[in-house]
C-alpha cells in the first residue's frame, strides 16, 4: 500500500432526501447523535490507522449526506485526532449545502482545520431547485459563498448540474455563468442522471433531449474555458491549478481509507491481486453499534484493468503508461489487445493511458472496451 493515502469520512444525515440522490443519506429526525457519531468515527479511525504502517494522509474529504449539519466542534475533534498522520498542507474538504450552513459558523469550520469547501449549489433557478427537492434557494447560495469568503476560505468548489427537468440550453448556461461570476476556484458541472432506486427513477421527470444536452455541453465547455477554468476530468474544472487533490487520488487509482456509515475504502497489498475494497455498515444505527467492523473484498486480478481504466481515462491528461503496473501490480500487456485497437483507431494516445480528443468525446465507449 502507498505510504500516502486519502481519507473519506461519511456523514449520513441530511435535512431531506432529494429525489435524484442515490448516496447513503437519511433524513434526520429529531436531534442528530453528534457526540455518539463523532465518538464512533474516532473509534473507527483508530482501528483503521492502527492497522497501517507509516502511513501519511494527503487529503481528507468529509462528505455526505450533509456534513454541515454537524457543528464545527465535531470537526475540530476529528481533525485534531488526525494531525499526527496529516501531511503538511493536506487538503481537507467539507461538503456543505447552502440551506444548512447556518447550522454552523463557516469561520468555525475554517478554524477547525477545513481548508476547502464544496457547496452543493446545483442551480441558481428557484424553479429548478424546487424540482430537484433542494431546501435552499438562489439567495442562499450567494449568501453562503459570501460567508465562505468572509470566513477565509480561498479554495471553494461549486457543485452544479445541467440537464434538469424542463431546463433549456439557455437556462443551463445562465446557471453556469452565474456560478462563474462568483469566481470559485473549482466547479463541478455534471449532467443529471436518473439513478436506480431513487424517486426520479420510480417517477421519471421529463428531461431535455439529447440534442439539447449536446448543445449545452459544447457551449458550457467553451464558456468555462474562456473564464479560465481547465477541464481536467469529465465534470471537474479548476482555475489556477486548484484541482481537487482528493478526487485525483480516486482517478489515479490511489489508496484511501473510508470511515463512517456506508463509507468505502481501497487498499493495495503487495501481490498483483492485492487490491482490496472495504465498506462500512450502511445503516447509521448499525455503524454506531460497531464502528470498528469492516467488510473487505479482494478485487480479482482480472477485474483490475477495467477498474483502473474506468478511473484513469476520466482524467483529461490520463496517466503515464507505467502507472498501470505500479498501481495494479500487473504488466502493461494485460490491457492488450484492447489498448492497441484503440490506439490504431485514434481513440487512445500511443505513449500514455489517455484518451485523444476524439476518444474523450466517446469516453463511455472507450471505457466499455475494458469491461
Amino acid at each position: 500500500m502507498s505510504s500516502s493515502i486519502g481519507l473519506y469520512v461519511h456523514f449520513p444525515w441530511c435535512v431531506k432526501k432529494c429525489p435524484y440522490c442515490d448516496f447513503n443519506s437519511h433524513p434526520g429526525r429529531g436531534e442528530l447523535p453528534v457526540a455518539a457519531y463523532t465518538d464512533a468515527l474516532l473509534r473507527d479511525l483508530s482501528a483503521q490507522l492502527a492497522a497501517q504502517s507509516a502511513v501519511r494522509i494527503s487529503s481528507v474529504f468529509f462528505g455526505g449526506g450533509t456534513p454541515s449539519l454537524f457543528p464545527p466542534g465535531a470537526f475540530a475533534i476529528l481533525i485534531d485526532y488526525l494531525r499526527p498522520w496529516l501531511e503538511a498542507g493536506a487538503e481537507v474538504t467539507m461538503e456543505a449545502n447552502p440551506g444548512t450552513t447556518e447550522h454552523g459558523d463557516l469561520a468555525g469550520y475554517r478554524s477547525a482545520g477545513i481548508n476547502r469547501l464544496s457547496l452543493g449549489a446545483q442551480s441558481f433557478s428557484n424553479t429548478h431547485l424546487a424540482a430537484l427537492g433542494r431546501i435552499h434557494n438562489r439567495d442562499a447560495i450567494t449568501r453562503s459563498f459570501d460567508l465562505a469568503r468572509r470566513a477565509g476560505f480561498d479554495n471553494v468548489n461549486l457543485d452544479m448540474m445541467y440537464g434538469l427537468p424542463g431546463q433549456t440550453r439557455s437556462e443551463a448556461l445562465t446557471d453556469l455563468q452565474t456560478a462563474i461570476a462568483l469566481a470559485p476556484e473549482h466547479l463541478s458541472w455534471y449532467q443529471l442522471t436518473l439513478e436506480p432506486k431513487t424517486e426520479f427513477a420510480r417517477r421519471p421527470p421529463a428531461l431535455p433531449a439529447d440534442i439539447v444536452l449536446a448543445a449545452t455541453e459544447e457551449a458550457g465547455y467553451a464558456c468555462l474555458e474562456r473564464a479560465g477554468f481547465e477541464r481536467y476530468e469529465v465534470s471537474a474544472f479548476a482555475r489556477d491549478g486548484r484541482v481537487c487533490r482528493h478526487n485525483l487520488g480516486y482517478w489515479t487509482f490511489g489508496d484511501y481509507l473510508g470511515a463512517g456509515a456506508g463509507a468505502h475504502g481501497k487498499l493495495t497489498g503487495p501481490s498483483p491481486a492485492g487490491v482490496r475494497r472495504t465498506r462500512k455498515a450502511h445503516q447509521p444505527r448499525l455503524y454506531l453499534a460497531d464502528p470498528e467492523s469492516t467488510d473487505t473484498d479482494e478485487v480479482p486480478a482480472d477485474a483490475l484493468p477495467a477498474e483502473f481504466m474506468l478511473n484513469a481515462l476520466r482524467l483529461k491528461a490520463g496517466v503515464a503508461a507505467e502507472h498501470f503496473s505500479q498501481a495494479t501490480g500487473l504488466p502493461l500487456e494485460t490491457l492488450e489487445p484492447t489498448r492497441s485497437r484503440q490506439v490504431e483507431a485514434g481513440l487512445l494516445e500511443a505513449d500514455r493511458l489517455a484518451a485523444t480528443a476524439r476518444g474523450y468525446a466517446l469516453l463511455d465507449s472507450l471505457i466499455q472496451g475494458y469491461l
